[in-house]
């Protein structure tokens, strides 16, 4: 007897800004390169800097974009950018709004170093053959590895991310993927390779909950999957997902959802919605 799987959407998160691409530069310069904008960047941009060394200049404020570095550049601000030291190697993106930069927390109007610059190059590049070549959805490709250069950047900036380490996404997986198994917390902190202090407080800092809670919560999810698309008893839906019995499961599902399993079954089937669990 299998157990259902749970929905994975994006929870009521907000809703992602549209960022459409306009165009991408891959300019080699020496020093005879100077560009002057006088009312500024017709659309806002991306800098970056996998060579040499450029100067850019917003009203009064300078920026160096050294190598291994990226900027973004507000549009409609007087400007002035130039290479030093005969050597200046970079790609300029431009697009249709600053927002998805925000809404991802990078900094506007900053530079800063990546050690991601490797990756930012390839796929720059990907997008250049792709343009060049124009192959079927190639503007919409272009968009996508747009977007994935941003996340690239988001993601080695995010303190989350940093925090949450790859032994815990994948301790994460390896739960939603084994909810039909019984659940052992001891094996998770051995597979995650951390002390049990460090495995739980950072657990917690992930999920805002305990690694038990968290595993209750997606056995009870696929509960009430298995009872909005299935015939199963709630005695065979307690036995597949470990509950200690039918009886015990029924307490948990009802103290989360506020309906018995079977009065939240009749609920889903009459078509009215039933509460969401807390």
């Amino acid at each position: 007897m299998s157990y259902m799987n749970i929905p994975y959407g994006l929870e009521g998160k907000s809703a992602i800004p549209p960022c459409h691409f306009n165009s991408i530069w891959k300019v080699q310069a020496n020093d005879a390169y100077q560009v002057t904008k006088g009312e500024g960047f017709a659309a806002p941009g991306l800098f970056i800097t996998y060579n040499g060394k450029g100067t850019l200049t917003q009203l009064t404020d300078r920026f160096e974009l050294n190598a291994g570095s990226y900027f973004f550049v507000q549009e409609a601000v007087a400007s002035t950018y130039r290479c030093q030291n005969d050597d200046w190697k970079f790609y300029f993106l431009d697009f249709s709004s600053l927002e998805i930069a925000h809404f991802l927390q990078l900094p506007v109007g900053e530079v800063l170093s990546t050690d991601k610059m490797t990756e930012a190059i390839q796929l720059c590049e990907r997008m250049i053959d792709n343009l060049i070549a124009q192959p079927t959805g190639y503007a919409y490709s272009a968009n996508i590895l747009l977007q994935e250069i941003l996340l690239l950047f988001a993601r080695e900036l995010s303190i989350e991310d940093t925090f949450r380490h790859t032994e815990l996404s994948k301790i994460l997986i390896d739960m939603h993927k084994n909810m039909d198994k019984p659940f052992r917390v001891e094996e998770f902190v051995k597979k995650s390779g951390l002390s049990r202090t460090s495995f739980f407080t950072r657990f917690r800092s992930i999920t805002g909950l305990s690694p038990s809670n968290y595993m209750l919560k997606l056995k009870l999810e696929s509960a009430k999957a298995s009872l909005e698309t299935t015939n199963l008893s709630v005695k065979e839906i307690a036995a597949t997902l470990h509950f200690y019995d039918e009886f015990h499961f029924s307490k948990l599902f009802k103290r989360s959802c506020g309906l018995s399993p079977t009065a939240f079954r009749r609920l889903k089937l009459s078509g009215r919605q039933p509460p969401e669990f807390s």
